[in-house]
């Protein structure tokens, strides 16, 4: 019997598909003080924080004084820099400096949107850049609306060019995000089945306490003998009608609220323990909300600064919030002069003083981090102790 049909039967074609794009991801970097920053030195810069985009990491450089010798300070200088280990790295860049006036004419240098005649930018290894010597002259920059109480912003745009082979396949089915956070908060909106009332200096808030019980080991065990029969009322007494509303907000829906005075906090050091963010942290720690707790120490970690940092770390201490502290402790080690004549460290002296031994290991750490001597050790707790500047010389306390 013949088997030429079989051999001759028709084989289906196969097929695959080249795709080449860009993994886009934008930083904003905002420079305050830039006054300051004058003077620091041509070739000198300010970095931002590194940021990631197609899993390389990527920091802007911002030369207040000009990078090239050549133009004497004529010019600042802008650059973005590959942050980590890479090998011919293709990208596309994008830099724009931010009019502050309201009236949108940023100054943009874009690959985005125009013709490439060679194709993409390629850094060749960590430490490559692309930008400009020449990205604005100085003396028009400081009159310019880019240039707003002494702050200047400049959003990077960092397009990573990445290729795949796509082959065909099945259709994929989209599962939707989940919901359950939106059905719980409608049960709090519509106070259905509600079987408990907190008053909170009047304003009541109608709630479930098997809801409460299985997010707050405290309210669990608050409600352990049940509370049967009618809708009985509880009177807190230690918190502000919209910070109760913002926690039992998170409780139901397991995310902030959407409001601008409780999704961010305050950069004014003497009234970071003030703003509702840092009231909500309390509250995390009363009832017990690990995932409040650290969404609160995640939106004050972005607003330390050498002014805001002494009472940030007080702060911490007193509401358990352990990641916030150690940013804190680390944050005031690295810039130890400028927090010690702050006023806040006066605030942390007097409310906190056992956290200075603390704040002591903490430079230890950095300074065994940064060399091998440990000679500062010992002029770092004389200050600590006795209130000395950065240089050692004595501060006169305040009264």
């Amino acid at each position: 019997m013949s088997d030429t049909g079989e051999k001759n039967a028709p084989v289906s074609p196969t097929s695959s598909r080249s795709v080449t794009e860009t993994v886009n991801g934008s930083h904003r970097f905002v420079i305050q003080g830039y006054s300051l920053a004058k003077g620091m030195g041509i070739g000198k810069h300010i970095a931002s924080e590194n940021f990631t985009v197609g899993g390389y990491q990527w920091a802007i450089y911002f030369y207040p004084d000009g990078k090239n010798p050549e133009d004497t300070s004529t010019y600042v200088s802008v650059f973005i820099a590959l942050a980590s280990e890479g090998t011919d790295v293709r990208a596309l860049f994008e830099l724009t400096l931010v009019d502050q006036s309201g009236k949108g004419k940023h100054k943009v240098h874009s690959h985005f949107d125009r013709s490439l005649e060679s194709g993409p930018y390629t850094l060749k290894y960590r430490g490559s850049m692309w930008g400009y010597k020449r990205f604005f002259r100085r003396a028009m920059l400081e009159t310019s609306d880019y240039l707003k109480d002494d702050c200047l912003k400049i959003n990077c745009t960092v397009g990573v060019v990445v290729s795949a082979v796509d082959s065909p396949r099945l259709p994929s089915i989209q599962v939707p995000e989940s919901d359950i956070g939106a059905h719980f908060g409608m049960l709090l909106e519509n106070m259905e089945g509600s079987d408990i009332i907190f008053n909170v200096a009047g304003e009541k808030f109608h709630a479930h306490k098997l809801v409460l019980a299985a997010r707050s080991p405290v309210f669990k065990s608050e409600f352990c003998d049940g509370l049967e029969g009618e809708e009985q009322e509880i009177v807190v007494s230690d918190m502000q009608p919209k910070v109760f509303k913002a926690m039992l907000h998170f409780v139901y829906r397991d995310v902030l609220i959407e409001d601008e005075s409780v999704a961010s906090s305050s950069s004014c050091a003497s009234s970071v323990s003030d703003t509702i963010t840092a009231k909500l942290l309390a509250a995390a720690d009363k009832y017990d909300l690990g995932r409040l707790r650290r969404l609160c120490e995640s939106h004050l970690c972005k607003e330390i600064s050498v002014n805001s940092v002494a009472r940030a770390l007080a702060l911490a201490d007193r509401y358990h919030a352990t990641e916030l502290k150690a940013v804190c402790l680390r944050f005031a080690a690295e810039n130890l002069p400028a927090v010690l004549r702050s006023d806040g460290f006066e605030y942390l002296k007097e409310s906190c003083p056992s956290l200075q031994s603390e704040l002591l290991k903490a430079v230890a750490g950095c300074e065994e981090d940064c060399s091998s001597g440990g000679g500062k050790s010992r002029s770092v707790w004389a200050q600590l102790s006795d209130g000395g500047d950065a240089n050692g010389r004595r501060v006169r306390q305040r009264t």
